[in-house]
Parts: C-alpha cells; sequence; structure tokens
C-alpha cells in the first residue's frame, strides 16, 4: 500500500494535463517499447477473460438480458435510450477489467458515464478541437475545455479507488480480472527498473479500454436503433430475418451471424455511416516520408482520416446514403468490403475489435428480437447526421418509443 501511494503522488504531480496523461502512457496512445509490452499483455489479459471466446459471449447475452428487462419497463412510452444502451455496454468491458458490473440504478457509476458523455461533448466542439491543436495555448486560455481535463481527472479518481480495492484483496493465485493480473505482473517485475508495469500506466490503460469498450460501441448501437426508425423497410428485413434463424424461443448466439446475411450487412452499413471515430487515434511516423509532394518527418503526429475511406465513393455507392447492399452481393449473401476499416488497420488496429463485433450482433439482433421501433417523427423527417461543429463525432439525441413484439 505505501507504494501505491508514493505513485499515486508521483502520478499526480507529474500528469498536469490531458496531453501528458494520455499521450505518454497507457495502450492507446503510447509508443515503441512500451506499447508493444502494453499491447501484448492487454490482449493476451483480455482473451484469458473471455474476449474472442465462449466466456465473453455470455457475459454479453447476460447483459442484453438485462438491457431487455429495462426496456419492457419503458416500453410503450418515448424515451432517450442513450444512458441504458452505454450502461449495458459499458457494464461488460467493466466485467473484464474491474471484475464487477454496475446496477442500473447505481447513481455514482451514471454520474460517472454523465460526466464523460459531457466531456466527449466538450472536447468535440470547437473550444476542445482547438485544445487538441494548440494544448500549451488553451491550456492557459479559459474556456469549457479544462471542463474536459477535470472530468478525466475525475475517471481517474474513480481507477484509483477500484485499484486500492484491488490491492486490498489481491490473490496472486487466482486473478479476478484485468487490474489483479497487471498488479499480479508489477510485481514480477518490481526489480526491473526499466519495466512498463506500474501504477501510471496501469490507470491510463484501464482508463483506454474503459473508454474504448463504453463509448463508441453504445454510440453505434445508438444510431442503428436511429437508423432503422428512419428506414421501416429495412427493420422489417431485418425482424423476419431475426424471426426465420433465431425465433422468440431463444437468445441470439454470435454463430447465428453467419446464417444472417442482411442483418450482418445492416450492421456493417450503420458502422460505416455512423462512422464515430472519423479521425481515429493520433498516430506518428515511423519514418520520414514523402506524401503527395510534402515531406513528412520522423515522429510526426498524424491523424489518419478514416472516414475518406469509409465515405470513398469508389468503394461504396452513395457514401453518403445508409445502404447496407454495399454489404450484400447479388444473390443476397454478405459481401467483404477492403475499405471498411472503423476499426482502423495495421498493427495498432482496435484491440477490442473482436468484442465489438459481437457486442453489435447480440445486442441489436437481442433488442430487435423483442421489440418494435416507433417513433413520433415521420421517417423521411429522421435527421441521422450528426451535429453540426461537433468534429462530427456527436450524434443528436432523440427519443425512441419501443412496442414488445
Amino acid at each position: 500500500m505505501q507504494m501505491f501511494l508514493v505513485t499515486e503522488q508521483k502520478f499526480r504531480e507529474h500528469n498536469l494535463c490531458l496531453k501528458t496523461m494520455f499521450l505518454s502512457t497507457g495502450v492507446m496512445l503510447s509508443n515503441g517499447e512500451r506499447w508493444k509490452q502494453l499491447r501484448r499483455f492487454s490482449l493476451a489479459t483480455m482473451r484469458n477473460f473471455g474476449m474472442g471466446k465462449r466466456s465473453v459471449e455470455e457475459r454479453i447475452q447476460e447483459e442484453s438480458r438485462c438491457l431487455i428487462e429495462e426496456f419492457r419497463r419503458k416500453a410503450g412510452s418515448p424515451f432517450d435510450p442513450t444512458y441504458l444502451v452505454t450502461l449495458a455496454v459499458s457494464n461488460v468491458i467493466c466485467s473484464i477489467v474491474f471484475g464487477q458490473r454496475f446496477d442500473y440504478e447505481d447513481k455514482k457509476f451514471l454520474g460517472l458515464l454523465a460526466m464523460l458523455k459531457d466531456a466527449f461533448r466538450i472536447r468535440n466542439s470547437i473550444a476542445g478541437q482547438l485544445l487538441n491543436s494548440f494544448p500549451k495555448i488553451m491550456l492557459r486560455v479559459p474556456g469549457p475545455h479544462h471542463q474536459v481535463i477535470r472530468n478525466f481527472f475525475t475517471l481517474n479518481e474513480f481507477v484509483m479507488e477500484k485499484v486500492k480495492e484491488h490491492l486490498n484483496t489481491l490473490d496472486q493465485n487466482c486473478p479476478r480480472d484485468f487490474i489483479d493480473c497487471f498488479l499480479i505482473k508489477m510485481e514480477e517485475e518490481k526489480d526491473n527498473p526499466n519495466t512498463e508495469f506500474h501504477f501510471q500506466n496501469l490507470f491510463v490503460t484501464v482508463i483506454n479500454l474503459f473508454l474504448a469498450g463504453t463509448e463508441t460501441t453504445s454510440t453505434t448501437i445508438r444510431m442503428s436503433l436511429r437508423i432503422l426508425l428512419k428506414y421501416p423497410d429495412v427493420l422489417a428485413k431485418v425482424q423476419e430475418e431475426i424471426d426465420h434463424v433465431i425465433g422468440q424461443n431463444r437468445c441470439p448466439y454470435v454463430e447465428d451471424r453467419s446464417k444472417m446475411p442482411y442483418t450482418d450487412a445492416v450492421i456493417h452499413e450503420t458502422q460505416r455511416i455512423t462512422d464515430v471515430l472519423p479521425m481515429s487515434v493520433p498516430h506518428a511516423t515511423a519514418e520520414t516520408i514523402v506524401f503527395r509532394g510534402y515531406t513528412i518527418p520522423k515522429g510526426t503526429t498524424i491523424f489518419p482520416l478514416l472516414t475518406s475511406v469509409l465515405k470513398d465513393p469508389k468503394h461504396f455507392q452513395n457514401p453518403h446514403k445508409f445502404n447496407p447492399n454495399n454489404f450484400l452481393d447479388e444473390k443476397g449473401g454478405f459481401r467483404k468490403n477492403e475499405a471498411f476499416i472503423p476499426f482502423s488497420t495495421g498493427k495498432r488496429i482496435c484491440l477490442g475489435e473482436g468484442m465489438a463485433r459481437m457486442e453489435l450482433f447480440l445486442f441489436i439482433t437481442a433488442v430487435l428480437q423483442n421489440f418494435n421501433l416507433k417513433s413520433d417523427e415521420d421517417p423521411s423527417a429522421i435527421d441521422i447526421s450528426p451535429l453540426p461543429k461537433s468534429n462530427s463525432t456527436i450524434h443528436r439525441p432523440f427519443d425512441i418509443c419501443l412496442v414488445p413484439r
């Protein structure tokens, strides 16, 4: 515990702004040997706790049943599905990282998710975009962007609290979750002065996994409901396929996906058109390169524009219009498209891709298996575009009415 307190103090002293906190440590935005070690460890540990295996499928199925029950309580009346969907998705990654899920009435956790939503909203506003581009200047200028930093430090406090709880109850012979495994790895490498397994990397890696496993997937699921409200003919075909393959007497399984090409195509097209991370995450050039006549020095921060590929007219017909046929062949079978890269590509592809794909299929099919979707809006008037001046990442709020089938 003494080592934890010392490290916690250093953590506070050396992380005076969000830039330092996220760009130098953790698995998402670090580079070199640190990134290699943390990514290798994170992938192995998450696989051990079920990512890509049957056990994580069961976690998602359990959470989808909880979500359906919450939806049933609201059936028949319009409501905003944002927080219930976010809670359900977040609980899957929380069960792996923290070893627990949170009740849908947990006020502390609800407050945390509300704070994160607010942080993402501000971060993608004009002030937030200026903070990304000119951090040294903007940290000295008053404005709403400072709330983003305060919110992420609150999240860091939450993670610290969970790590302290794990330290007090740790059994090195029986790790319960990702945090336990990281703490055990820290103990194994305590005599290595160059180890990457220390509290600062633990805190930021946990935050990376928590954010990545919550926001993008929940936004895609929520937007799938909005899109299906706008295209009732697509909704009818998806539900017809669900009824034919799954029926009403059992929950969906991942293995059903291969027998449901239209549903799979709709989910892929939803990811493409929703485009929740259009600028991906920051990368850095590994060597000096010349691109379209411009010399980009080694180590330059670059943003790969995933949106330029996901909306490329060479690969997608009418790329700004929702069309599941982008992923269907002439016989109605599912067709892969090399330009479909919502999880990025290469060595730094999203390490949670497998789990996210599983969540999207299981949550969406479970909801459509149990409910018809209704709205007071005319389908032709439903706007599925992002909010203006939001860096194309903040989507419009909406209410939905669920009618049990």
